[in-house]
């Protein structure tokens, strides 16, 4: 059964940092992709970065470049996005999705399966 599970969402001030955590089990982590993206009330589910399990190769939102950073530990299987000079606009509920294709993709239509969220509040 494909599981992922999101942690370390929370409550911070504007300019503070948080750390989110994937971790994902049910399938070769190793072979896939798996995406961060983000859903803020009345707004679209946007993309904000993916990473390749299989080469390692990344992406990044332009509203993020710079701010956040995507890593992966391939033995625990679970993938990270550190999060720093948080801003309120980055308030949202924040999804890890995988891909079942060994490259990063941008669109939520890409993904085939979803973790519940973590909700991330930047007060400013």
């Amino acid at each position: 059964e494909v599981q992922l599970v999101e942690s370390g969402g929370g409550l911070v001030q504007a300019g503070g940092s948080l750390r989110l955590s994937c971790a994902a089990s049910g399938f070769t982590f190793d072979d896939y992709a798996i995406g961060w993206f983000r859903q803020a009330p009345g707004k679209e589910r946007e993309g904000v970065s993916c990473i390749s399990n299989n080469d390692g190769s990344t992406y990044y939102a332009d509203s993020v470049k710079g701010r956040f950073t995507i890593s992966s530990d391939n033995a625990k299987n679970t993938v990270y996005l550190q999060m720093d000079s948080l801003k309120p606009e980055d308030t949202a509920v924040y999804y890890c999705a995988v891909r079942f294709s060994p490259e990063v993709g941008v669109q939520p239509y890409e993904y085939d399966f979803w973790g519940r969220g973590t909700q991330v509040t930047v007060s400013s």
